[in-house]
């Protein structure tokens, strides 16, 4: 720039004269501006032309956004109708069940109304009930005795069970009287219609209960023959029916 500072004004007016000097200084303005209106326009062009482009893909981007948000809205109202396919799907399997269970009750009533094999002289194991306790491997059980046909003698006798499984992974077999304190005479019965035998039991803690096997016994005496009923259970089927 220092070319710039030896340039001396009045030394070009002197030379060139005063007109000459107005038509140099008007040339050059002349010029800056030109230069400064192309300079201008071409960085207009290009601002005007970046703008374009911008708006071309904000509107691309605006259309995407769209299309997502209706996929969006697609999926979850086909989540919403499988959810409420599967609700009504388990509904329906609980409704099932119910009935099936229902129907398993009838079916083992008339069972014991119509299967002689599976009575003594009318007697016929109605239940057998298996409730945990809020202690460790202690449970309650109850067993419903009934008799089918018109007596006026009471049936006589008790009851007895044996639980199969497994103690320490070897197979097992654990009679009442050696995991209750009930006696014999806990576990009689005498009646004309029906009647509850209740008593409670506790498994060692390293068995595995698998079956129960129950046993309902008439002893022989004056007014009644020895009799037996025997009746088997699986033991997930007895806790999940008292659940």
């Amino acid at each position: 720039m220092n070319w710039l500072a030896k340039i001396n004004l009045n030394t070009v007016v002197v030379r060139l004269g005063a007109f000459r000097s107005a038509l140099l200084l008007l040339l050059v303005i002349v010029i800056c501006l030109y230069s400064g209106y192309r300079v201008g326009n071409f960085y207009h062009g290009y601002q005007v032309k970046t703008l374009a482009q911008q708006q071309t893909r904000l509107s691309k981007l605006y259309e995407k956004n769209v299309q997502q948000n209706s996929q969006i809205n697609t999926l979850e109202v086909e989540l919403e109708v499988e959810r409420m396919a599967n609700q009504h799907s388990q509904e329906l399997l609980k409704s099932m069940e119910s009935e099936h269970y229902e129907v398993k009750k009838e079916l083992a009533f008339y069972e014991k109304v119509m299967a002689p094999e599976k009575t003594a002289d009318g007697l016929a194991i109605d239940r057998m009930m298996i409730h945990p306790t809020a202690s460790p491997h202690h449970f309650r059980f109850q067993i419903v005795l009934m008799q089918q046909q018109v007596r006026k003698r009471f049936a006589k006798g008790y009851v007895d069970f044996t639980l199969l499984g497994s103690l320490d992974n070897k197979p097992s077999e654990l009679k009442l009287s050696n995991i209750s304190v009930s006696t014999k005479k806990d576990l009689s019965f005498s009646f004309q219609y029906f009647q509850i035998v209740e008593g409670e039991f506790t498994l060692p803690e390293n068995f595995l209960p698998e079956k129960l096997a129950l046993a309902a016994i008439l002893p022989k005496n004056r007014w009644q023959k020895y009799q037996r009923i025997d009746q088997s259970y699986i033991w997930n089927d007895l806790l999940k029916n008292t659940q």
